[in-house]
C-alpha cells in the first residue's frame, strides 16, 4: 500500500519538476522576444513525463515508478534538463527571431494552470495519507 502511495506523489513529484522546467524555458522565451536571431525553444512534455516514468524508473513504462536519477541522463542529480526543441515560427521575422508572442503567452498560462493542478493533486494525496493515518477513537 505504502508503494503505491509513494509511486503516485513520486509521479507527481516529476511532473512538477518538468512542469517547472516548461516553465523557465517558456519565459526565457518571452524574455528573449525581442533579441535578434532567437530562436524559440520547448520541449515535448508528455514524452519528457513519458521518459522519466519509464526509463529511470526501471518498471517497464508503469506510472508512478521511483524516480531515482536524472531522467534525461541517467546520472543522479536534482536537475532536469529534457532535450529542447526549436519552436517553428509561424510568420517569418526579418531579425530572425522566432519567437511567437501569442503562442508563448497561451504556453505560459496553460502550463502555469496544470502545474497549479499538479500541486493541487499532491496536496490533495497528502491530505489523504494524513486522513488515513489518524486514529478514529471513539463513537
Amino acid at each position: 500500500m505504502i508503494l503505491r502511495l509513494t509511486g503516485t506523489l513520486d509521479f507527481q513529484s516529476q511532473a512538477l519538476q518538468l512542469r517547472a522546467e516548461r516553465q523557465r524555458v517558456v519565459a526565457s522565451n518571452i524574455a528573449n522576444a525581442d533579441t535578434p536571431g532567437y530562436q524559440a525553444r520547448d520541449f515535448d512534455f508528455a514524452a519528457a513525463l513519458r521518459n522519466a516514468t519509464s526509463a529511470v524508473s526501471g518498471r517497464g513504462g508503469a506510472l508512478g515508478g521511483p524516480i531515482t536519477g536524472d531522467v534525461f541522463t541517467g546520472a543522479v542529480s536534482s536537475k532536469y534538463e529534457p532535450p529542447l526543441n526549436y519552436a517553428m515560427p509561424s510568420q517569418t521575422s526579418l531579425d530572425g527571431n522566432t519567437v511567437d508572442m501569442d503562442r508563448e503567452r497561451a504556453s505560459f498560462v496553460d502550463n502555469s494552470v496544470k502545474y497549479e493542478a499538479t500541486l493541487r493533486f499532491i496536496n490533495g494525496s497528502v491530505r489523504t495519507m494524513l486522513d488515513a493515518m489518524k486514529s478514529h477513537n471513539g463513537g
